[in-house]
């Protein structure tokens, strides 16, 4: 299974404002130290508010800053959550895929196990068990260099 940049970006963002507490940054700031597009890091913003992850603010004093706590955030909830437009195989999207093999095909059942099995197995994780002892230093690093 692979992930998208969209879900890879999205836990990347709640780590860094996890370590950051309360600081709000704006969305160039977030792009410029995580190494990513902004534009893309903006609709990535954009899915984590929605699910009431981060909250944003515009004009000054506003930006993006971490909605929840850190332990009360359960990986599989935010993957399945940010990846939740994404069908695994064809078959699994909403209006049934185009496979001609559906009629006859065992493999759906399992992909389907596995699937569950992925996010179950992160949801056994939250974000605040996720976080480096380095990462607050990171958050507040003026240079770009990768942590530790």
């Amino acid at each position: 299974m692979k992930l998208t940049a969209f879900a890879d970006f999205g836990l990347r963002t709640l780590l860094l404002l996890a370590a950051s507490g309360e600081r709000a940054w704006s969305s160039a700031e977030l792009a410029q130290h995580l190494q990513v597009s902004r534009d893309h890091l903006v609709k990535v913003i954009q899915r984590l508010a929605a699910g009431g992850y981060v909250r944003t603010a515009r004009g000054a004093g506003g930006g993006v800053s971490l909605a929840v706590d850190p332990g009360s955030v359960r990986l599989g909830q935010v993957m399945a959550w940010m990846e939740q437009p994404q069908a695994l195989v064809e078959c699994f999207r909403d209006d049934g895929g185009h496979c001609n093999l559906n009629p006859v095909c065992r493999l759906r059942g399992r992909l389907a196990a596995a699937e569950r099995a992925f996010y179950a197995e992160l949801d056994r994780s939250t974000l605040a068990e996720c976080m480096h002892p380095g990462l607050r230093a990171y958050a507040r690093a003026d240079d770009q260099a990768a942590p530790a």
